[in-house]
């Protein structure tokens, strides 16, 4: 499974359990996620980021976009939510730091396109 695969799975996992596995398998202890809604440190944080994602989008799914360039400890990727195989109400941007481990250090994302 690619990093984009992974990424967007632990977004769509909704068993807190499964997620919370996900999430530490996917980034460091330490890890930092910012974007224009949320600024979270820390596997819980992340986590919790997801959760409230899901509660105001119910029954929509994260996909991985069109996009995606990676150098060095850097990746960068554009992620789609809406209905199971429709159309996205949401397109995002996301460029992730990532340790030695290949883990992700940090993610900034951007928000492309927003439901009104």
């Amino acid at each position: 499974m690619t990093l984009v695969e992974q990424y967007v799975a632990a977004w769509n996992e909704t068993d807190p359990t499964a997620r919370a596995k996900a999430v530490a398998e996917l980034w460091t202890e330490d890890a930092t996620y910012t974007d224009p809604l949320a600024d979270v440190a820390g596997h819980d944080g992340i986590a919790a980021v997801i959760e409230g994602a899901q509660s105001m989008f119910p029954g929509l799914v994260f996909t991985p976009g069109d996009h995606y360039d990676a150098h060095h400890h850097t990746a960068r990727f554009t992620w789609h939510l809406g209905p199971e195989g429709g159309d996205p109400v949401a397109v995002g941007f996301d460029v992730v730091e990532l340790a030695d481990d290949g883990r992700i250090r940090k993610v900034l994302g951007f928000l492309d396109k927003v439901p009104s």
